[in-house]
């Protein structure tokens, strides 16, 4: 019997997210069935759903932020028991076979004929488009779900399988800890996570942000430092003094200046992904053997290192929970910077598909 479960989904780049009712595929033998419990809501499902990055397939159900309870699995699956709890983050399966996944790098799969299939907007195993997490349930290959750590408050969970991870490959790859000067710029939800996990790498974290409207919560969240663009002559006084920069914001940046701020051989490392095209100098990498980089989230392992590690110690998003038929307004509001700090949709109000 094929699952279905209810869902929200959007038909066109500027309309609602309106209730249906989708189709799960019945757990082949190496997957499992899960109850989607809480999905964050991340700026990319926006920048997806409103058509900014090109092309689109609607209707469309977007969330890659997911976290829920093992409610079925299939006869060969050895990783995960009913009752289980597990998240799922951007992409649901891949070729296993090429050397970016056999190196732990799934999302950079470079199969032609089984590339990495994102949570929603792509083209699945069974041949349909897959749907997203804005639903009750999901069916997925066992390898592809990651363990969350009963440490880690459950309703918090889902948005660390994208907003979590994103910011953990880049940190650690390039090394911030002791010794090392950090800064985040942007306090939304991918840079809260970025200080929290600075911080806890050790390292002297710094927030870089519009305004000052939100140093209270960079130093709870544990930075030592705030800086604000709206006072450019303090921030102006930092040139030459970051080791490591992790830029999240999807707006455009003057790059010139956050390179201004590294230190020779420092990198500058985007996560953000503004819709239109950014220009810099070379001259000021070259100037200092500087770095920019970009970092695409992470591939499963590291994801569930990330969740071991904000377990270890402590960390977890600052979430506001919403219903479905809040999705839309919520959208907006992440637009405009009113989130503090992800958007977390408890499908429990939903209802059930008997009601639908």
């Amino acid at each position: 019997m094929v699952p279905k479960v209810l869902a929200y989904a959007t038909n066109s780049a500027t309309g609602p997210f309106e209730k249906t009712v989708i189709e799960r595929r019945e757990p082949g033998p190496t997957e499992v069935f899960f109850e989607v419990k809480y999905a964050g809501i991340c700026h990319s499902d926006i920048h997806t759903a409103r058509g900014e990055w090109g092309p689109v397939s609607y209707p469309l159900v977007p969330g890659h932020e997911l976290a829920g309870i093992v409610t079925q699995v299939g006869s060969e699956v050895t990783k995960w028991k009913v009752g289980d709890k597990v998240g799922v983050g951007c992409f649901v399966d891949s070729c296993g076979e090429c050397e970016f996944c056999k190196g732990g790098q799934e999302q950079f799969c470079t199969s032609s004929e089984k590339p990495t299939v994102w949570t929603y907007g792509s083209q699945g195993r069974d041949g349909k488009v897959t749907d997203g997490g804005y639903s009750q349930g999901i069916t997925v290959e066992e390898n592809y779900c990651c363990r969350i750590p009963d440490e880690i408050p459950f309703e918090a969970a889902a948005p660390l399988m994208c907003a979590g991870i994103t910011l953990y490959s880049p940190l650690t790859r390039w090394g911030a800890g002791p010794g090392k000067k950090v800064a985040i710029v942007g306090m939304g939800g991918l840079g809260h996570m970025g200080v929290q996990i600075a911080a806890a790498l050790g390292a002297d974290t710094s927030v870089i942000s519009q305004t000052m409207s939100k140093k209270d919560d960079g130093l709870k969240f544990g930075a030592k430092h705030y800086y604000a663009l709206s006072e450019l002559d303090e921030l102006k006084k930092q040139r030459g003094t970051f080791d490591l920069i992790v830029t999240t914001v999807s707006a455009e940046m003057d790059i010139d200046l956050l390179i201004s701020l590294l230190k020779t051989g420092g990198a500058l490392v985007d996560v953000g992904l503004p819709e239109h095209p950014s220009t810099i100098r070379l001259g000021a990498l070259c100037g200092g053997n500087k770095i920019l980089a970009g970092s695409n989230i992470g591939g499963i392992a590291e994801t569930q290192e990330m969740l071991d590690f904000c377990a270890e110690h402590g960390l977890a998003p600052q979430i506001e929970m919403i219903t479905g038929e809040e999705i839309t307004e919520a959208y907006d509001k992440v637009v405009a910077s009113k989130v503090r700090y992800r958007y977390v949709i408890d499908t429990s109000s939903f209802g059930s598909v008997d009601e639908a």
